[in-house]
């Protein structure tokens, strides 16, 4: 939905279960039709996109992205923004770590990434800006020394660049502006501010400059333009505030180098702080309803001393809370945004609205993108009709930035 200034506000279709075209298409007809109907009834509603490799490859090569355009357009739907972190399969099945296979080390990594920028290109609507956000690079515990993730970063830097020239080239020919967006979470290469901006400084900006000047024969100016027009971040709400990173600090440290936000995920994390009045004990068991099997919920507990310590699952995490220096834990699980506590938790709802106060007053991103994708995996009492779920979510949204 277009909420103004070429700006637009949508939900991420990883939501829905589906790997195959069939199953993506299906879902779309179940459900996005069923969503715009109730929230953008009178205007056309763009749609957050997510599909596989499979599925992209499907839409290529058997000739079905002009069908499919047809029908967008018929149902007064239009894609600006997708989702291009998940590879492969993403619902009912244990995934963990490997939502980071391949990396952005691999060729199957880039091929895919190309594949849906060709198909952004097809379907984003003229005059309009697209972007696709993606994984941090890889995933920081496969990699046991600073040596190797160094490495990491040099070998997914130069895969990167490969997605520069693409992007430069669409504009060349279509007049098109699209950019990648680097998703920082816990435990990637990148999941905070600063590892984002060391990245841009230490090897974008400087290991990648040079290929960019060498690859499109420009200079040193033009090559730092195309990588930061190409190259921007996807702001998770949720996945920085599991950082306890406040809104307004991230956007200051950004926008001092240049470094631009292509889509707000807007999310939220569970959390509890140390209360005099709920027990750890009773904190720990409402948790416990969240440790679940498929997907990765990091937790960071916050020391007494303001030290942040990481733990790669939720059940690990629990256990931390024991230690006489806890103060509060956040963890990786997506709740409802209109959620501000469940039984004795809290939501990072607060985040979410400190992000959207912040970006009223300086627009700092054109993409917003409701992702809550847990609905079948949440707690039976927050387990809803997912359609209405997402409508409501839309509206609370709709609501803060309308205020």
């Amino acid at each position: 939905m277009n909420i103004g200034a070429d700006t637009h506000l949508t939900y991420c279709t990883n939501i829905h279960p589906g790997e195959t075209w069939d199953e993506v298409f299906k879902s779309l007809q179940e459900y996005s039709l069923g969503i715009k109907k109730e929230f953008s009834p009178d205007k056309p509603f763009g749609i957050g996109l997510r599909l596989s490799q499979i599925s992209a490859a499907t839409l290529l090569k058997e000739g079905k992205l002009q069908e499919f355009k047809e029908w967008l357009l018929a149902n007064d739907l239009y894609v600006f923004t997708m989702n291009g972190f998940p590879f492969g399969d993403f619902h009912d099945t244990v995934i963990k770590d490997n939502v980071h296979r391949p990396d952005w080390r691999t060729l199957e990594r880039i091929n895919y990434t190309q594949d849906l920028f060709e198909i952004l290109t097809f379907l984003l609507p003229e005059g309009m800006e697209g972007g696709i956000s993606t994984s941090p690079l890889s995933y920081k515990l496969w990699f046991e020394s600073k040596e190797a993730l160094e490495k990491v970063k040099s070998e997914t830097c130069s895969s990167l660049m490969r997605i520069v020239v693409q992007l430069a080239e669409i504009k060349e020919r279509t007049g098109k502006l699209l950019h990648l967006d680097l998703e920082p979470e816990p435990d990637g290469v990148l999941e905070n501010t600063q590892e984002v901006i060391d990245f841009f400084n230490d090897y974008l900006l400087s290991e990648g400059l040079l290929e960019i000047e060498e690859k499109l024969k420009c200079t040193s100016d033009e090559a730092r333009s195309y990588i930061l027009t190409h190259l921007q971040v996807c702001y998770d709400v949720c996945h920085f505030a599991l950082a306890y990173e406040k809104p307004e600090e991230v956007m200051q440290q950004f926008e001092k180098h240049g470094i631009r936000i292509g889509k707000i995920q807007i999310s939220a994390a569970l959390k509890c702080e140390k209360s005099s009045k709920v027990s750890v004990t009773e904190q720990q068991e409402c948790l416990r309803q969240f440790d679940e099997p498929n997907y990765l919920h990091q937790a960071v507990v916050k020391q007494k001393d303001g030290k942040l310590k990481h733990f790669s699952d939720l059940r690990e995490g629990i256990l931390a809370m024991n230690a006489v220096d806890f103060e509060e834990i956040r963890t990786h699980f997506h709740v409802p945004v209109f959620v501000s506590d469940f039984q004795v938790l809290k939501a990072t709802q607060t985040d979410i609205i400190e992000a959207l106060e912040l970006w009223k007053k300086t627009n700092y991103s054109k993409h917003l993108e409701v992702e809550t994708y847990t609905w079948t995996i949440l707690p039976e009492n927050l387990q809803t009709d997912i359609a209405s779920s997402v409508v409501r979510e839309l509206e609370w949204v709709h609501e803060q930035i309308s205020n």
